[in-house]
């Protein structure tokens, strides 16, 4: 059901008064139960609004969090900002954001107040240990399931420019930045010269 779901969008939903609600409510309890970074939020996202709702497709989703990924500040916000946006355009975003700022903001504000009174406890110190392992093996999980539409395409390049991005990053050591802006650049020339050759022919 779930593999149905995500080959055959439903595509964007009526945007009326029901739909910002649930998109608010969405983006909330995606936000409240997002551990360990933004990069968490994106299985949880896609989850979400990928499988279960139909809002957007896997493709709609890898190019939104590359765009998230690539903008200053927190890949969490910058993502439901763009889906939001995609979905019900400024209003759509605006409610996205919100209601993914508040949970952080309200949960910090008050850990604020009381972690210097649990900062030392073994209790809190070992449930952060057990959540970082949580969170590595979510990551990994996330990776795969947005590498499996580029497998299935069975296209060399989008490959080789995986392998070339995962070398680059984790063998090599190269900046992020760079890496993105040179896959950027090349994406671009390339796809410049493919549609210079269709034309032409």
């Amino acid at each position: 059901m779930a593999k149905d779901l995500v080959g055959e969008p439903k595509g964007k939903p009526e945007i009326n008064l029901k739909f910002y609600l649930n998109l608010f409510w969405t983006t909330l309890t995606l936000s409240i139960f997002t551990f360990g970074g933004g990069f968490v939020i994106i299985s949880l996202m896609r989850k979400k609004m990928v499988v279960q709702r139909g809002w957007i497709n896997d493709e709609e989703m890898l190019d939104f969090m590359t765009l998230a990924q690539s903008s200053p500040g927190a890949i969490a916000v910058n993502g439901a900002l763009v889906v939001g946006y995609h979905l019900a355009g400024l209003r759509g975003a605006l409610v996205s954001t919100l209601g993914t700022i508040i949970p952080p903001m309200v949960i910090l504000s008050l850990i604020s107040v009381g972690y210097s009174v649990v900062q030392d406890n073994v209790w809190i110190t070992a449930a952060f240990h057990g959540m970082r392992a949580v969170v590595a093996a979510i990551v990994l999980q996330v990776s795969w399931d947005l590498f499996k539409p580029l497998a299935k395409q069975k296209k060399a390049l989008p490959i080789l420019l995986f392998l070339i991005g995962f070398v680059a990053l984790f063998i090599l050591n190269i900046n992020i930045m760079l890496v993105m802006i040179s896959m950027i650049l090349f994406s671009v020339v390339y796809s410049l010269v493919s549609l210079k050759r269709e034309k032409g022919v």
